[in-house]
């Protein structure tokens, strides 16, 4: 411990001429969200500053405008830290994003300060993941191998309590639609098939299920699509489904029975179907224990009280990350009370000072961890060993 307060103290006496600059630019980027795989004013302004540190910068990467690899250093070990940059439809920087990718911009300055302080051999690399908000950015750069080579990976985010990774679940996202025949519902309704009735039956169908359906697991919907008028019988519906679990494996017995359950309500009443997959599937996220233990450490030698967290019951494609790269997604406080992610209430709690305070702390703790990376083999050995990747 005597260790990781050492060097929270010098990554905080570094910091302390740059928080103004690290501050403006999270605002900046509150103040101008873009959709997933639109941001190209967050993906410009990170590159830029980037750039201006001295990394070597790829961009677009891994077919995508608005990703991007920056990398510093020479030799020795691998350290990744990830940013998010994306918003949500009309509420903004509702999931605090703006606050993710300046964490991942003071702890790569940071990190690169200390590498050259003490000439020590070592490479950090920040991964410019576009579209978490459902679009899988980091799916899609896991493809091209965007984690070869690298030792561990981490970034940090925004809640209304400082915590360690808990986790998150794997998810499923399916579109279902519905096809039957129209007819008149009061004179010939004998001639029709009802694709509202199918879609109704596969909504029961679900929340009968959901009574056998692990703890864990969570299963929900929307009817977006079910008839235009009352007199005619509906030839077609469409619904969307998200299906979630901590355990990869068990999310395809999910999907198997879900499926299942939707050819079921075909048969009952005679339509035919189609299940789309919407956006990619992302995978449960694993935390390193020894990553989340230090991190811990990091931040209460800021003084930082870490608040206990259950379970992580949303889904990130950082899940994919862990299972192919040990890492971590812990979360810093940017509220003194309870409030709801994805809400206009967090949007506003991302744009407050205490919000770049605390951003701030998580990414010295960060920064930590990652000179720690470079510096302890101990340490390095200890997230090897409680790392066991994907089969």
């Amino acid at each position: 411990m005597q260790k990781v307060v050492q060097r929270v103290e010098a990554l905080r006496q570094l910091l302390s001429g740059q928080e103004e600059r690290f501050s403006r630019f999270s605002q900046d980027i509150w103040e101008n969200p873009e959709l997933g795989f639109q941001e190209h004013y967050a993906c410009k302004r990170q590159v830029e500053l980037l750039e201006e540190f001295g990394f070597q910068v790829e961009t677009p990467y891994a077919g995508l405008d608005t990703a991007y690899r920056a990398e510093w250093g020479q030799g020795g070990e691998v350290f990744a830290i990830a940013s998010e940059y994306d918003a949500l439809p009309e509420i903004g920087h509702a999931c605090g994003h703006n606050l993710i990718c300046t964490a991942a911009m003071a702890a790569a300055w940071m990190v690169q300060k200390m590498l050259q302080r003490s000439n020590r051999p070592g490479r950090i690399v920040v991964l410019g993941t576009p579209g978490e908000e459902s679009m899988g950015g980091k799916v899609v750069m896991l493809r091209e191998k965007c984690l070869d080579g690298v030792g561990a990976v981490m970034m940090v985010h925004p809640s209304w309590r400082t915590s360690i990774d808990t986790g998150s679940t794997a998810v499923n996202r399916l579109t279902i639609e519905f096809f039957g025949k129209a007819a008149h519902a009061g004179g010939m309704p004998e001639q029709g098939i009802n694709a509202l009735d199918a879609v109704i039956l596969l909504y029961n169908s679900v929340s009968c299920w959901r009574q056998q359906l692990p703890e864990s697991a969570r299963v929900h919907g929307i009817i977006q699509d079910g008839g235009v008028r009352p007199n005619v019988i509906p030839d077609y519906t469409r619904c969307w489904f998200y299906l979630r679990s901590p355990e990869n494996d068990q999310l395809e017995q999910m999907n198997e029975r879900f499926v299942a359950m939707v050819e079921g309500a075909a048969k009952m009443t005679g339509c035919t179907f189609k299940v789309t997959p919407n956006n990619l599937p992302y995978k449960a996220r694993k935390p390193n224990v020894a990553m989340n233990r230090r991190y811990a450490e990091a931040m209460q030698a800021q003084g930082v009280k870490l608040t206990p967290a259950g379970p992580g019951r949303g889904s990130s494609d950082f899940g994919d990350f862990s299972q192919v790269c040990p890492g971590i997604h812990p979360y810093f406080s940017i509220s003194p009370t309870e409030i709801p992610g994805h809400s206009k209430a967090f949007c506003a709690a991302s744009g407050t000072d205490l919000a770049r305070q605390n951003m701030l702390s998580a990414a010295v703790a960060m920064a930590e961890i990652a000179c720690a990376w470079f510096s302890d083999e101990a340490f390095r050995q200890e997230v090897r060993q409680e790392f066991q990747p994907e089969r």
